[in-house]
């Protein structure tokens, strides 16, 4: 899996992450869960980005496990958005969509380098 695709797709997916946050926070007047979300939702890509200028292969993947990890927290948030009716179901299938992507190219590049280490 090409690195910078996965670059580019979490720098989106951390600009649809702050419009969400700006959405909760000033709409729906939701800050806990907003926070939350937009912790891990921008550390996705931030790690991504570390893991690029990592100094050996071994923090190349611990970046990119933890990229992984903080894709997982942030489907759980947009799931519990959704279930309490902070984002409706449309918002909710238009965002997990991207962050599932993100999560199978994650799963492919740790899967990959960890077999290669």
């Amino acid at each position: 899996m090409n690195k910078s695709i996965v670059s580019e797709k979490s720098v989106k997916f951390s600009v649809r992450i702050i419009n969400l946050y700006r959405y909760l926070s000033n709409i729906k007047k939701e800050t806990v869960m907003a926070k939350q979300i937009l912790r891990s939702g921008t550390s996705i890509g931030a790690n991504i980005a570390e893991a690029q200028c990592a100094s050996s292969r071994k923090d190349f993947l611990a970046k990119m496990q933890i990229a992984f990890k903080e894709c997982s927290e942030t489907k759980y948030w947009l799931t519990l958005l959704k279930e309490t009716d902070y984002i409706s179901e449309s918002e909710y299938h238009s965002i997990v969509s991207d962050c599932d992507e993100l999560f199978r190219m994650l799963t492919v590049i740790t899967k990959t380098v960890s077999q290669s280490l």
